[in-house]
């Protein structure tokens, strides 16, 4: 006898911590479990609502007054390369791409600790370690890459033959760049948008229509560059749509800016139904 039964993930919320994006605020995420045979299938649906992956988790952000991040991605087919980021890729065309599986190295972390100490010391992540590293890269359920940028000579740039990484999530639309990192003695080479320009060019390789960017926020000075990628699209109020202008968005908070918990969860489209036997 077969029968169908939903897949109906289990939703909760985090405690209120103080906002990575924009001072004197606070955040909590509504997330969720990523696990057993439907994980890909998850994956996919909720990306497509603004959840992002991190490790076994999907997440994305529920504050109580504030709904200032916005989930981003670029339509590949819209985009066209500013001047300055052409030049970003012909300043970059000599670096090599190499994809590989999910698995952590010594070379990599050590190119992750510089990146942290020089970018973001004072970050959630700045106390990783080796082990805590390779669990945030290998503690994936779905289909995962490094996509790695290094010297084809092997040491180019002072002794260091790996310059940049992105652990990347491959969906059924798109491209989900979880997490970058990149050599930041190479501040002139703008690595990390030459990595956002490279994951365009791998997403049409492989006939993608999107490069998920993670959150763009308005009013963080740290999320502005995301939004000099034309063909960008939002997630807001239930819907990707193009983004405009990015002036147009606010970061203003308000005490109605964000529906009742049990409200979003009611409101979230899950994979169908799987037949179990």
């Amino acid at each position: 006898m077969r029968h169908t039964l939903p897949l109906a993930p289990q939703f909760y919320v985090t405690a209120p911590q103080p906002c990575p994006y924009l001072e004197g605020r606070m955040e909590r995420k509504l997330f969720t479990a990523l696990q057993g045979d439907g994980a890909e299938r998850l994956n996919d649906t909720l990306s497509k609502q603004g959840f992002r992956r991190s490790q076994n988790v999907l997440y994305r952000p529920s504050c109580a007054e504030c709904s200032a991040c916005l989930s981003a991605r670029i339509k590949v087919a819209d985009f066209e390369p500013s001047r300055s980021q052409a030049r970003v890729q012909r300043r970059n065309g000599w670096l090599r791409r190499r994809a590989t599986s999910p698995w952590a190295t010594e070379e990599q972390f050590a190119l992750f600790r510089r990146y942290l100490d020089s970018r973001h010391a004072a970050g959630g992540m700045a106390d990783m370690d080796l082990f805590e590293f390779a669990a945030m890269v290998e503690e994936t359920p779905v289909r995962s890459r490094l996509i790695e940028y290094a010297d084809p000579e092997g040491a180019r740039h002072e002794d260091r033959g790996l310059h940049a990484v992105c652990l990347t999530d491959i969906l059924d639309d798109g491209l989900s760049m979880v997490y970058s990192f990149f050599d930041p003695t190479m501040e002139k080479a703008s690595l990390g948008t030459y990595v956002i320009l490279d994951h365009i060019a791998i997403a049409r390789e492989l006939g993608l229509p999107y490069v998920y960017l993670g959150y763009w926020v308005p009013g963080s000075p740290k999320m502005g560059y995301k939004s000099r990628f034309s063909g960008l699209e939002i997630y807001h109020r239930g819907h990707w749509k193009t983004m405009g202008n990015p002036d147009d968005y606010s970061a203003t908070t308000h005490p109605l800016s964000v529906d009742p918990i049990a409200e979003q969860v009611a409101r979230i489209n899950l994979p169908d139904t799987r037949p179990v036997r």
